[in-house]
């Protein structure tokens, strides 16, 4: 199957067409489609779905779909990466933009059949997607807070939808710095907790976006913060628990000794053993 790339953070494409030019095809960026007018079906993965003007589809990187016309239809296409929302959080606060994007365009209830937008959010939904289009004619995309807004209008809708499915719970968690410390100093000894795309799924947010907010708001990365605490944690073991190395080893999860020396060393500058002896002749 052809995989289609897109490098600009944002693209808006706009087009009224009796045929679909795409085969079934995947994405490496997100997408949302909404149809203006004309007929047909949107085949997503397995599903076969009808749709009509007003409708709006969201596809996420790894979706395998495309459409077929059955009355000539428009088409507005708005393209995102996963970048477009994290580079322009500077124009909101962080509640937001937290995953919220991201974890939406993945949700395969909203994917897997027709939304049914009532009133007055359908017409807002339209008008915003019309604004999109004729500033995109005009102006460039780029850092523009107004075209931003409006993307946060779109997802805004869909945020509401889901509350009124009673779907929202869970979909994003409470997130911030101290529930983040905590999560990590409450699992330093579960080396699979604590992977990054794991803490991501635990808080539903990408990982590309859990890498930026963690290096942006502590200046480390998440893999040197959490080498650190993990040291001076063994740190602490070597001076008073009196255990052997192997069982140390074990408890924070290294493979064998050996690994667990050579990061200990590549940290502190130092073996674990020769640390223990340096202490003790201090």
């Amino acid at each position: 199957m052809k995989t289609l790339n897109q490098f600009a953070p944002l693209a808006i494409h706009d087009h009224e067409i009796d045929e679909y030019d795409y085969q079934p095809h995947y994405h490496t960026y997100y997408e949302l489609v909404y149809i203006h007018k004309g007929k047909g079906h949107h085949i997503f993965n397995e599903s076969r779905i009808p749709y009509e003007a007003g409708d709006l589809f969201l596809l996420a990187p790894g979706d395998l779909h495309y459409f077929e016309i059955a009355r000539r239809t428009h088409f507005t296409f708005i393209k995102f990466t996963e970048s477009y929302f994290e580079s322009r959080k500077h124009f909101s606060r962080d509640e937001f933009n937290i995953g919220a994007p991201e974890m939406i365009m993945r949700l395969k209830y909203l994917k897997e059949g027709k939304l049914h937008i009532g009133d007055p959010c359908k017409d807002i939904l339209r008008s915003t997607v019309i604004n999109i289009v004729a500033y995109s004619r005009q102006h460039s995309l780029e850092n523009s807070p107004i075209v931003y807004y409006q993307m946060l209008t779109i997802f805004g809708i869909m945020k509401e939808y889901l509350q009124s499915h009673c779907l929202l719970a869970g979909v994003i968690r409470n997130f911030d710095h101290q529930q983040l410390i905590s999560y990590i100093h409450e699992n330093v000894y579960d080396r699979d907790k604590t992977a990054i795309k794991n803490v991501a799924a635990y808080f539903n947010i990408s990982e590309t976006y859990f890498s930026n907010f963690f290096k942006r708001h502590f200046n480390i990365s998440y893999r040197n913060y959490l080498d650190n605490y993990r040291t001076e944690l063994i740190e602490k073991r070597l001076l008073t628990s009196g255990l052997q190395m192997k069982h140390i080893a074990a408890e924070f999860g290294f493979s064998d000794v050996s690994h667990f020396s050579k990061t200990f060393k590549r940290i502190k500058g130092i073996s674990p053993g020769n640390f223990g002896k340096k202490i003790s002749a201090a």
